[in-house]
């Protein structure tokens, strides 16, 4: 199952955040290159000491623990959202004040 999840998750293409049981260690915003029987191929960036390192490494399917990827970021605070006009009108986000409704 988590061979055929893995698989997809390289097909999609998608930042993917893995954490590697043997080693206790979570590897961010990775992206699955390859999966060769039990080897997958991942590659991820890493900043140390005001230099980007980027890594390519093999991992064996069975040390995965967990593989999480972002579905989406909202910003925090009074943000308006944007709202495209070419969304259906039934789709679009108002704004909806309380002195304004006709109670």
């Amino acid at each position: 199952m988590l061979h055929r999840k893995i698989y997809q998750l390289c097909c999609d293409g998608r930042e993917v955040w893995i954490f590697l049981r043997d080693q206790q260690r979570w590897i961010e915003r990775a992206r699955i290159l390859d999966i060769e029987g039990d080897l997958v191929t991942l590659r991820y960036e890493t900043e140390e000491e005001d230099e980007m390192c980027s890594w390519e490494e093999m991992i064996r399917l069975e040390s995965i623990g967990s593989v999480m990827q972002k579905l989406a970021t909202v910003p925090r605070g009074d943000v308006e959202p944007l709202v495209s006009d070419d969304c259906p009108e039934a789709e679009q986000i108002r704004n909806h004040h309380p002195e304004s409704n006709p109670d």
